[in-house]
């Protein structure tokens, strides 16, 4: 797992979700770096890691724990934050943030939730041109894809494609809660499955809500409120 950091301070580690790699994601977080030591860890398979045929949810856990340093505080996004359910409850953090895991299995029943995983019924396009295309309005996403497709991102499309469904991961609620870190749990208000996740896990964990709305599951690229937020949270977490 490739690893870049930034800036000084307490470390603060952001890991990525599907198709957005390291700073693609992170890019609007760097005015952090003034207050942080950024650690920014590139799941195996998306570039400039070697591709991979299959990209496991529960490998990634083992691999994010050896990244992982006692008292870091873990930022996580999409199949990231899933990813990182699954890391913490071995792990020694001071803090966890997620935004809007699809950690779906929490929340099976929610008409919501099954609505959005009946996309998945037919199929999932395995060029990528035609993952995006798929992908993106999911997510709410609106950027142009462009054509043809820039190295990074086909590369990184290639990596989602090769993902196992997010949806299958089993969180194991019971010993998050236990652990000692505080929780935040965030969404963007645009999806009702999201948001159903994100209910689930703020019950559950006895978490702290936020909803940035704007970007939609692209929450990160907000910049400045989601920066505040997860500076207090942290700053928080650090005087309690």
């Amino acid at each position: 797992m490739h690893v870049e950091t930034l800036g000084s301070g307490p470390r603060l580690v952001l890991l990525h979700g599907s198709t957005r790699p390291g700073w693609v994601t992170w890019g609007t977080q760097k005015p952090l770096a003034d207050r942080f030591t950024l650690v920014v860890p590139i799941r195996s398979g998306y570039p400039p890691n070697p591709p991979l045929e299959r990209i496991d949810f529960a490998d990634q856990a083992d691999e994010l724990l050896a990244v992982l340093e006692p008292g870091d505080d873990l930022v996580a996004h999409s199949y990231g934050a899933v990813v990182s359910l699954l890391a913490a409850p071995r792990a020694e953090l001071a803090s966890l943030t997620v935004v809007e895991p699809p950690a779906f299995d929490v929340a099976r029943g929610d008409p919501a939730v099954e609505e959005f995983l009946r996309h998945f019924d037919a199929g999932v396009p395995t060029d990528p041109r035609g993952y995006l295309e798929f992908f993106a309005p999911l997510v709410g996403s609106d950027q142009e894809i462009p054509d043809p497709l820039p190295p990074l991102l086909e590369a990184s499309a290639r990596a989602a494609i090769a993902e196992r469904s997010p949806h299958e991961a089993e969180i194991p609620l019971d010993e998050l809660a236990a652990t000692g870190c505080p929780k935040l749990v965030v969404s963007g208000g645009h999806s009702a499955a999201f948001d159903a996740v994100c209910d689930v896990l703020e019950r559950r964990l006895s978490a702290r809500r936020a909803i940035l709305p704007g970007k939609a599951h692209s929450i990160p690229r907000l910049g400045g409120p989601f920066n505040e937020l997860v500076a207090t949270f942290v700053r928080t977490t650090q005087a309690g």
